[in-house]
Formats: C-alpha cells, structure tokens, sequence
C-alpha cells in the first residue's frame, strides 16, 4: 500500500479486513484527551487498522474528533459509521 493517499481499491480491502474488529480505543464525553490521543498511537502502531468508537449525539463533533486523530497522529480514515471510525496508518518500517 502506498505511503501517502490510499487508493479506492486499498480502502475496500482496509473495510473488509475492518469488518470483524472490535473497537479498540472508546472516545468519552471528555472527548479528545491526551490519553485517548497516546492510547490511539499505541493501537495503530500495533495493529495498523483499528476500530475507534466515539460515544456523543453530535455527527460534527464525530468528525472533527476523527479530523483531529488523522492530522495529530498521521492515519487515514478508512470508514466512518455512525459512532465508528476505523483508522488505518502504515506500521513504522524499522520494527
């Protein structure tokens, strides 16, 4: 896959891995936090492709909280539904 913009061919087969994930990361009605920030970090460095659930009514909110998450931690939004994002970033090369 390539480094910078995902092809629509890569984002069917990103939601396709995605289906069956549970979601790892819970956005609170503290909504963006440092720790939700770091916890979000640590799940796409280990896994690449991960289910964020972000708890609130408000779809804006949804999305500048997924907005926010994709520009301060480099990820890509693969699928937004209802309260569900799932992120992908490439895994680091050096690991």
């Amino acid at each position: 896959m390539s480094d910078n913009k995902l092809s629509t061919k890569e984002i069917l087969a990103l939601k396709a891995q995605a289906h069956h994930l549970h979601p790892v990361v819970m956005v609170g009605q503290q909504g963006l936090t440092e720790s939700v920030i770091k916890e979000t970090d640590a799940a796409l460095t280990a896994h690449e492709l991960i289910k964020v659930r972000v708890f609130g009514d408000d779809r804006a909110e949804r999305i500048e909280i997924c907005d926010a998450l994709c520009e301060t931690l480099g990820a890509q939004l693969v699928q937004h539904i209802g309260k569900l994002l799932v992120l992908w970033r490439k895994k680091p090369n050096d690991e």
